[in-house]
């Protein structure tokens, strides 16, 4: 299970929710499931209106990164992710500060969400 925490100005305070680690379901699934507010357009990773900030709690090594070729190109063109971090997202696994909602599976460890 991996608990996420959504924090955002639309919300009166701070949600956590458990999504259960292994399902292929994306972020923007799971806040849709549990009425997160949450801006989202294209629902495929092009338009980039569903773009978050992602901090992962706790201790534990980031676990490996998968970006979309979509969500690279997204979130460069909005200028939220630079080719260096793509690179080290790609090379070292080291998680960019910047996804999309729509991209971003859920895994086995706890995260913050802002939107």
């Amino acid at each position: 299970m991996a608990n996420i925490t959504f924090s955002s100005p639309k919300l009166k305070k701070d949600i956590t929710v458990y999504a259960t680690a292994g399902d292929t379901s994306s972020l923007l699934s799971v806040a849709k499931e549990h009425k997160i507010p949450m801006d989202f357009e294209c629902e495929n990773g092009e338009c980039g209106s569903c773009a978050i900030q992602v901090t992962i709690l706790g201790n534990k090594q980031p676990l490996g990164v998968n970006l979309t070729e979509k969500e690279k190109t997204a979130l460069k063109l909005a200028g939220k992710i630079s080719k260096e971090q793509i690179e080290a997202a790609e090379n070292s696994d080291v998680p960019p500060p910047w996804r999309l909602a729509c991209q971003f599976i859920v895994r086995n460890e706890d995260i913050l969400v802002k939107f």
